[in-house]
């Protein structure tokens, strides 16, 4: 249960914020820094840990914390190519719009379809 709730609550949580502070951070490896040190941190606290769950529920969220750095720079690129959306008010959004004309501010999750 705690290796299930672990992952459904990382993975969820990571999806979020990732398209989140991307979509408002002026950059990327300020966001992508602080999620690799907290990930590379949760799982060296996994790894000292011997109380079982704590460990499974660290090593979980260590994990899904480094994907989640790694997921910063793939986000923007689908912000270049038009799969998520910009935000023409964050400076390095509104550079993206100027130079990738595939770039768009709509967000298709948010399309309705009739």
């Amino acid at each position: 249960m705690i290796a299930a709730f672990s992952a459904f609550l990382g993975i969820w949580l990571g999806h979020v914020a990732v398209r989140k502070i991307e979509y408002l951070s002026p950059t990327i490896w300020l966001p992508t820094m602080i999620f690799a040190g907290l990930g590379i941190t949760c799982e060296i606290f996994s790894l000292l840990t011997v109380h079982r769950p704590l460990s499974t529920f660290l090593g979980i969220l260590g994990i899904t914390l480094l994907w989640d750095a790694l997921e910063f720079a793939r986000q923007q690129r689908r912000v270049h190519k038009g799969h998520a959306p910009a935000n023409p008010r964050n400076p390095r959004h509104a550079s993206i719009l100027a130079q990738h004309p595939a770039a768009t501010t709509v967000d298709l999750l948010k399309e309705h379809r009739s």
